[in-house]
């Protein structure tokens, strides 16, 4: 597959209001991106932060009704943290991966590889509630294309996205955990350079790219959690990001 387009647009859709447990985000994302005059139109990929899908879907846990077990006190007590936040950062991860200097390194019951297994306390509502990752984030994302296509007739690609630390560079970075409507990886094994070697290894996580670049425009503070990568000519099918996690079996590191 060629990439004709020679300009990719990244395009925020503000105006979506504070997300509540029960809201439709297909709806509420068709009604600010035509109010911006941006619009939704086939071929576009729609990419959605977490955090307002996991409000969608009630993911939201207040920690004065958690109560830490045995095993979560001592892990709070050895890495300086609520107790609270530990006992449910444990109850999301399938197995530690590293714990060191304060930080919890987590495998989540999705497979994902991520501090404190995705449980967050920013952007909710001060500090005393803490968002989770959505129960299956691929469902999530074919939901909200099903109801895009489903109200306005357009086939688009959707990302769920969270951000993740990495473990071989500074800086946070943001990667597709749920997909609906696209392949997530870019096979180009087979094909040749533009020197007529034949690439033997490459394949590139197109979702995790697109996922980065909308953060560019979403921000940590900006209010913006929809974004529209319009002119990326994808491989449409019905791919997830199950297919991104490297199989343990592959993994040189763990």
């Amino acid at each position: 597959m060629g990439n004709s387009h020679i300009q990719i647009q990244i395009l925020g859709v503000q105006g979506i209001p504070i997300v509540k447990e029960g809201d439709d985000l297909a709806s509420m994302i068709i009604e600010a991106a035509e109010a911006s005059a941006i619009g939704i139109k086939d071929g576009d990929i729609v990419v959605v932060a977490q955090k307002i899908v996991s409000k969608a879907e009630g993911r939201l846990v207040e920690l004065s009704k958690i109560s830490p077990s045995p095993f979560a006190l001592r892990i709070a007590e050895l890495t300086n943290r609520d107790a609270r936040l530990v006992e449910l950062v444990l109850r999301e991860s399938n197995r530690a991966v590293r714990m060191k200097d304060g930080h919890m390194i987590m495998e989540t019951r999705h497979g994902f590889v991520c501090a404190n297994a995705g449980v967050d306390l920013s952007n909710v509502s001060g500090g005393d509630v803490a968002s989770l990752l959505p129960e299956d984030p691929d469902a999530s994302a074919s939901k909200i294309r099903e109801g895009i296509r489903r109200r306005r007739g357009v086939d688009v690609a959707v990302i769920i996205s969270d951000t993740f630390g990495r473990p071989w560079r500074l800086g946070h970075v943001d990667f597709a955990i749920g997909v609906a409507g696209m392949k997530p990886l870019r096979d180009y094994r087979g094909e040749k350079d533009m020197f007529g070697y034949e690439l033997k290894v490459t394949t590139m996580a197109v979702a995790d790219e697109l996922a980065a670049a909308a953060e560019l425009v979403m921000g940590k503070s900006s209010g913006i959690p929809v974004v529209i990568i319009r002119g990326y000519e994808y491989e449409r099918g019905e791919g997830t990001a199950k297919e991104l996690i490297r199989p343990i079996q592959q993994d040189l590191f763990r």
